[in-house]
């Protein structure tokens, strides 16, 4: 079922619902009406348990969640998310899991894989008729429908043109959320020429999405999306280190006591202002200097290997998040 079917016609949800595709918004979308649908707001804090794949080493914790008995409330809904980094025992030990949920309870695993991928083979693929299975795969169609309706919930509009230029692109919808919140955050009516100026997504929004997810902590995400760069074009590493320059140098700003990012890119403060607590502004600053210093370096032609100074800088980020971690500990 596609993810607008579900949220419109609503069909029931049974023991077992599957949310896969590969579109991360419109799965959280999908997971936030699902357990509204199941739970009243007043009964989710003792009736609702969300486990991270990343928090997993064992499937005996959702096992328990599952089997335990709902509180003043019809059901119990358990949620795995992210459950595509799963490693292949792990996958097992979940689906054994998903097989044996008690009626009245309801296991939901956001597995963002195609439903076509062959390996790992995603759940929905294992479940077929048995579960509930929601695909967040977003052709032209779905994409205009999330723009329509995400510039409805900002209070702006957009010319067709724009509409149009992001329905078509490549770009994750993630990346055309934040192109659309940071552009009605300037002006209620979005232009194309708005769109050019400003938009990472008509460029190319993946140098960016390296640097954000590596800024965030997500590592493998980040090392994935420079290898696919670097596979198509040898000379990635200049937008791939200009974009952490970039997101290094808000990141201490945020650091600093008052310090404040540009209008324009206030979009990005949420997620970046736990980054710079956690940094603190002399290890921020540090970050920023060191990817400054990269991208001198290969655009003077000091450094020729562009791919091995990418994994450089990379390594020197992550030193500085692991150095942190263990001060804060």
């Amino acid at each position: 079922m596609k993810v607008y079917d579900f949220l419109d016609k609503q069909p029931a949800i049974g023991k077992l619902a599957i949310i896969e595709g590969t579109e991360r918004v419109l799965a959280e979308r999908a997971l936030d009406a699902a357990i509204e649908r199941l739970l009243p707001e007043d009964l989710r804090a003792m009736n609702l348990e969300r486990f991270p794949a990343a928090q997993l080493d064992n499937a005996g914790r959702v096992q328990e969640a599952v089997q335990a008995m709902p509180f003043l409330a019809p059901g119990r809904v358990v949620a795995v998310t992210d459950a595509q980094d799963l490693k292949a025992a792990m996958r097992r030990e979940l689906w054994e899991v998903a097989q044996n949920v008690p009626e009245g309870n309801t296991l939901v695993i956001v597995d963002l894989l195609s439903p076509r991928s062959q390996r790992p083979q995603p759940f929905g693929a294992l479940a077929g008729r048995a579960a509930l299975r929601i695909d967040t795969t977003a052709n032209e169609d779905v994409r205009t429908r999330y723009i329509n309706d995400l510039l409805h919930e900002l209070g702006a509009s957009a010319q067709p043109a724009v509409i149009a230029a992001l329905a078509r692109s490549d770009a994750d919808l993630a990346s055309v959320r934040n192109d659309l919140e940071k552009l009605a955050l300037l002006k209620r009516k979005i232009t194309y020429d708005d769109l050019q100026l400003e938009s990472l997504t008509i460029e190319d929004p993946k140098a960016y999405r390296y640097a954000g997810a590596l800024v965030e902590g997500r590592t493998s995400e980040a090392m994935a999306i420079a290898r696919e760069l670097f596979a198509n074009d040898s000379r990635a590493a200049v937008p791939l280190i200009s974009a952490l320059a970039t997101e290094c140098g808000m990141v201490w700003e945020l650091a600093r006591k008052g310090g404040q990012i540009p209008a324009r890119l206030r979009w990005r403060e949420r997620a970046l202002r736990p980054v710079a607590a956690r940094l603190g502004e002399e290890r921020a600053r540090r970050a920023f200097e060191r990817a400054v210093a990269a991208f001198d370096s290969i655009v003077t032609g000091k450094v020729e290997d562009g791919e091995l100074a990418v994994d450089l800088l990379t390594a020197e980020y992550l030193e500085l998040a692991q150095l942190t971690e263990k001060v804060n500990v």
